[in-house]
């Protein structure tokens, strides 16, 4: 099992960033959470299989359509098991 801390910075706000990366998430069966944070960025944890959790790294580099994605850190975490993968406010 692989973990991830993302930080998503652009225009990630406003875009339903957060419902499509939750989508992302279910198809590849990837647990953790997504929020908006109080500087515009868009902050995630996603855990499961090292391809499910590269594929959704690699999705948020782009994100859904009408997102801007200016920069985004990527950092291992330790993995705490998730199951499913829900939206944080």
């Amino acid at each position: 099992m692989a973990a991830l801390k993302i930080l998503i910075k652009g225009k990630v706000q406003g875009v339903f960033f957060r419902a499509s990366a939750k989508k992302k998430a279910d198809a590849l069966h990837a647990g953790g959470w997504i929020r908006n944070t109080v500087d515009g960025d868009v902050e995630a944890f996603v855990s499961g299989s090292e391809a499910a959790v590269q594929a959704f790294a690699n999705w948020c580099k782009t994100g859904p359509a009408g997102a801007f994605v200016a920069d985004v850190e990527i950092i291992e975490v330790p993995d705490c098991a998730a199951l499913s993968f829900e939206i944080r406010k």
